[in-house]
């Protein structure tokens, strides 16, 4: 009896969000293991934070390249990632590397993978502004993966559909829909409970995120005075942020909102991960 080869697919990501998004992904190829040989890759681009997560869905990379430096620049992510990766991949020697959305780590990955003539499957592809600064670097990091790519794995008709109008070969784009819901899937638990959301009782509940790039500064500052407003003006009314790690979304975090009763600054965390039903916040 003559055995089919495994596929050797490297799934490559480096910061939290990417990992939420991907876990599924090696979830499911490690259930497959007569037909694939996974290879998990990390850069940590965040290192804390993508820890976190590797830890609830119980992954254990094969390469894990550390990168991450105080206050880096995405030059100096982006010349880390790409040599590391580099280096990992001609030592692995993937049948196909997947990437996730738009990070920096996703562009050097897609890079690295072209470099080494390696097939590249995006997961979330498609999504588009096309305007290169805004998300900033998002934008471009995920039209210059889309180029580079030989399969584009998109959430919605509608990231197809803007594939197609930058002339990709309808048979490489396969709607698969977002796999951040197989991650909730995954997580959720019924029974879940928090002392943090116990504390809140009956007050209507806000769940807030701010910390992309182009929003440092000026940007964060209005949201955050905004916020401010909105808790002011409604009495019943509770925010929780888990503020992200950026030493400039924390301080300003700190002197517009720390000193609000009903504006908890959490540390980055997954427990909202358990908190949304799949169905949407209750």
């Amino acid at each position: 009896m003559i055995m089919e080869k495994r596929i050797k697919v490297m799934s490559i990501f480096g910061t939290r969000p990417e990992a939420i998004k991907m876990a599924p992904l090696v979830l499911e190829l490690n259930k497959r293991p007569d037909q694939f040989e996974s290879i998990v890759t990390v850069t940590a681009q965040h290192r804390e934070m993508l820890d976190q997560v590797l830890g609830i869905f119980d992954i254990q990379p094969d390469y894990d390249l550390n990168i991450m430096k105080d206050k880096q620049t995405l030059a100096q992510i982006t010349t880390r990632a790409l040599e590391g990766l580099d280096t990992v991949m001609k030592e692995a020697q993937p049948d196909i590397v997947l990437v996730h959305g738009d990070t920096s780590t996703t562009f050097a990955a897609s890079l690295a993978a072209y470099y080494n003539q390696i097939a590249i499957g995006h997961v979330e592809a498609g999504l588009r502004t096309w305007n290169k600064y805004s998300p900033y670097p998002e934008e471009m990091n995920r039209q210059l993966t889309g180029v580079m790519a030989d399969l584009h794995f998109s959430p919605t008709e509608q990231a197809k559909e803007n594939l197609l109008e930058e002339n990709k070969d309808p048979e490489t784009i396969v709607v698969t829909g977002n796999t951040a819901i197989d991650a909730l899937k995954t997580t959720v638990k019924d029974d879940y409970n928090s002392p943090i959301l116990d504390a809140i009782e009956d007050k209507r509940l806000v769940l807030m995120t701010a910390h992309r790039r182009e929003n440092l500064g000026a940007n964060m500052q209005q949201m955050f005075r905004a916020i401010k407003r909105l808790v002011e003006t409604h009495k019943d009314i509770h925010v929780i942020y888990p503020v992200h790690l950026n030493p400039m979304v924390r301080q300003t975090a700190d002197e517009i909102l720390g000193k609000d009763d009903r504006i908890q600054l959490i540390a980055p965390s997954a427990w909202w991960i358990s908190t949304i039903s799949p169905a949407g916040p209750t």
